[in-house]
């Protein structure tokens, strides 16, 4: 579930006279409770662990809603920005945007997800080379979910060779 989601269903609790939400999509649930006082933020949120993604309190949440990448000394892992359909290319006929061992370099697309019938553009947030692609066209992308491994070492050097 996108975490986007989860913080607009926090803000429409907050601002109603409910007391509990509970959605299901899909196999994922999440329900938002707030105490019998009607104090205006939830007092507790449960979202089924069935995925390294998952998380188990707001703070989780917030701790990474902003995080897109993560660096892992010099490579660096681009991760799904949003809930959607992974394509490595704009259509079935075209070469993918990258492919292991391709070089990248800041600004270049590496790939499209798809949501609600928006195609967005991930773009690659620093040069190096792609070292790993964890997803193949058409398959399900979970927002945080890794996509690519970019290797940022000695980038220079290559391109002088």
């Amino acid at each position: 579930m996108d975490l986007r989601k989860i913080k607009k269903l926090i803000e429409l609790l907050e601002d109603s006279e409910l007391n509990e939400i509970e959605i299901s999509e899909g196999e994922e649930s999440i329900r938002l409770s707030r105490s019998l006082n009607n104090s205006a933020l939830p007092t507790s949120i449960e979202i089924p662990n069935k995925k390294e993604n998952s998380f188990e309190s707001i703070s989780q949440i917030n701790e990474t809603i902003d995080q897109s990448t993560e660096d892992v000394g010099n490579r660096k892992q681009i991760v799904a920005p949003m809930v959607g359909t992974f394509y490595a290319s704009p259509d079935n006929q075209s070469k993918p945007y990258v492919e292991v061992g391709s070089k990248v370099e800041v600004g270049d697309t590496l790939c499209i997800i798809e949501a609600m019938k928006i195609f967005n553009h991930v773009e690659a947030e620093q040069a190096g080379f792609v070292i790993e692609i964890s997803k193949n066209s058409g398959d399900p992308v979970e927002y945080g979910e890794v996509l690519f491994v970019i290797d940022t070492s000695d980038i220079s050097s290559a391109t002088n060779s």
